[in-house]
């Protein structure tokens, strides 16, 4: 079957992020700040540099309100109080939130499934259509330079019979052991095989590294089902899209930007240095302090 071309997008923060704690015990891991604004924000805008035009954000109980609050409530107390003091300006990023964004839904993951990096995007099945593909974005990864989700859109278009298309980059050898390594069924048309977690260095596959962007059909449904929890009892997203590869193509895109995992604090600080240096102002600042230590 033939689906439409995605129009929405499933962003998952869920999780208890352990590894940011104490932060995380009351801020959502993706509210974490890359320079003035969270990874959240960074993530949603990849998006609708895509052309997407409903966003999903699956978040967990606690975490529901704050992203509620962020995107939606009109802070108007903070408005009146920078016009008062001429600084507009410095409100006009806040304005763009409330209304230059596509339509944002904050939902909280559905409690009745297991844990597992699958139930967030399983818990947005009753907003995804039956006829529509979709994408699917973990909050912890974040893409620099050309958006991941743009590339996965115009793949589509040229694999409209695809069961899903996922984004991959190339890394070194010695840190193959630390990621899901693909292992491709068809080198050249790039269809996947399967996704070989943490292998050993020399049994890796390959150097490609599967991360958190997806283009998904709803068939991803039939294999998020709190029935099918994998390694260590959790419910997988790697493990339905094994199991679509062996029912048609998933085919393997490699990233045209550059990828960066923000999922613990070591490689949230690179993440961070790297968005400074492209993004701000006084980036060659930072760097001469980072050389001098």
């Amino acid at each position: 079957m033939k689906y439409k071309l995605p129009k929405k997008a499933v962003i998952t923060d869920a999780g208890c992020a352990s590894r940011f704690l104490p932060i995380t015990k009351t801020v959502p891991k993706a509210m974490i700040p890359m320079g003035a604004r969270p990874i959240m924000q960074l993530v949603v805008e990849e998006c609708i540099e895509a052309g997407i035009e409903e966003i999903i954000i699956v978040a967990s109980h606690e975490g529901k309100a704050t992203y509620e609050n962020y995107f939606f409530d009109e802070a108007k107390r903070i408005e009146e109080m920078m016009a008062k003091q001429g600084k507009e300006d410095r409100f006009a990023p806040v304005k763009r939130i409330l209304e230059d964004y596509p339509k944002i839904r904050v939902i909280e993951q559905d409690p009745a499934l297991p844990y597992g990096n699958g139930s967030p995007i399983a818990s947005a099945r009753p907003y995804i259509d039956d006829d529509e593909a979709f994408i699917a974005v973990y909050s912890d990864d974040v893409v620099f330079g050309e958006s991941d989700v743009k590339t996965l859109i115009e793949s589509y278009k040229q694999h409209e019979d695809a069961k899903a298309i996922i984004i991959a980059q190339e890394m070194p050898k010695e840190v193959l052991n630390k990621y899901g390594i693909i292992r491709l069924k068809d080198e050249e048309k790039m269809t996947l095989d399967n996704i070989v977690e943490k292998p050993k260095i020399e049994d890796a596959p390959s150097n490609l590294t599967s991360y958190g962007r997806y283009l998904l059909t709803p068939e991803v449904f039939t294999h998020l089902d709190p029935k099918n929890t994998g390694l260590d009892g959790e419910l997988w997203t790697v493990d339905a899209i094994t199991k679509m590869a062996e029912e048609g193509d998933v085919i393997v895109e490699k990233t045209r930007g550059h990828w960066m995992t923000t999922g613990d604090p070591k490689n949230y600080l690179m993440a961070l240095l790297e968005y400074t240096f492209e993004n701000e102002d006084f980036a060659d600042d930072v760097k001469e302090f980072v050389k001098k230590k």
